[in-house]
């Protein structure tokens, strides 16, 4: 029998450790007041040793993530995936109806249980509606992950630029960023993190005329659909 979903309260796993207040904070903005959030980290329990010892095999296995501490870690996709799904299992046994994969990475291997939103397939399905043809601007955190933009993002009809941009840089650095992207003239932009901030994204908008879409708070405002 399965269980009801609890309108109040909703499970938060980012793919670092927990806590994480600047996350737990965009995904505030969007939600209504009174919805609980509940943040834990896929790593949470590991030392910084442990942490270290579980690098990217290669592009397709890095992901980053900012620690507590604002330390910035690359880390194995796929070590992230069996302890989120952890994680997440926990959560359905405490009876949290919905669970925030707070990542836009694509995780094939998650074990998903119970309701389980996963930001990469919003942000997919969210260009594809609002961009059928054009030229795609993606800011990405490494520069692994720029270079394989087009294998995440290519489909008939888009064109897609990428700019490396890490997460928890200087206002200064996001600047720069935002021209070379201007420059590059994209019909919209996405913001590929979970680490960007709506401060980034205002900053873009001071450079860039057009379009930009923040992948936490895209995330955040389906889940608010499911859960009021």
């Amino acid at each position: 029998m399965n269980m009801p979903l609890q309108h109040q309260r909703i499970g938060v796993v980012v793919i670092g450790q927990s806590p994480r207040p600047t996350v737990a904070a965009e995904i505030a903005t969007v939600l209504s007041s009174g919805i609980q959030i509940e943040l834990r980290g896929a790593l949470d329990g590991m030392s910084r040793a442990e942490i270290d010892a579980i690098p990217p095999m290669d592009g397709y296995d890095t992901l980053f993530t900012l620690l507590p501490n604002g330390d910035g870690v690359t880390i194995s996709k796929k070590e992230v995936e069996r302890r989120a799904s952890q994680q997440i299992t926990r959560f359905k046994h405490e009876g949290v109806g919905v669970t925030l994969m707070a990542c836009t990475g694509k995780f094939p291997n998650l074990a998903a249980d119970g309701l389980v939103i996963l930001p990469s397939a919003i942000l997919h399905n969210l260009v594809e509606a609002v961009l059928p043809n054009g030229r795609l601007g993606v800011f990405s955190p490494l520069a692994e992950q720029t270079a394989l933009i087009d294998r995440k993002w290519q489909r008939d009809g888009v064109e897609v630029v990428g700019i490396t941009l890490r997460p928890g840089s200087d206002d200064a650095t996001v600047d720069e960023a935002a021209r070379t992207m201007a420059d590059l003239e994209p019909d919209l932009v996405v913001m590929d993190c979970i680490s960007y901030t709506s401060a980034n994204k205002a900053r873009v908008r001071k450079a860039y005329p057009g379009p930009v879409i923040l992948g936490i708070a895209a995330a955040a405002r389906i889940v608010e659909e499911l859960v009021s």
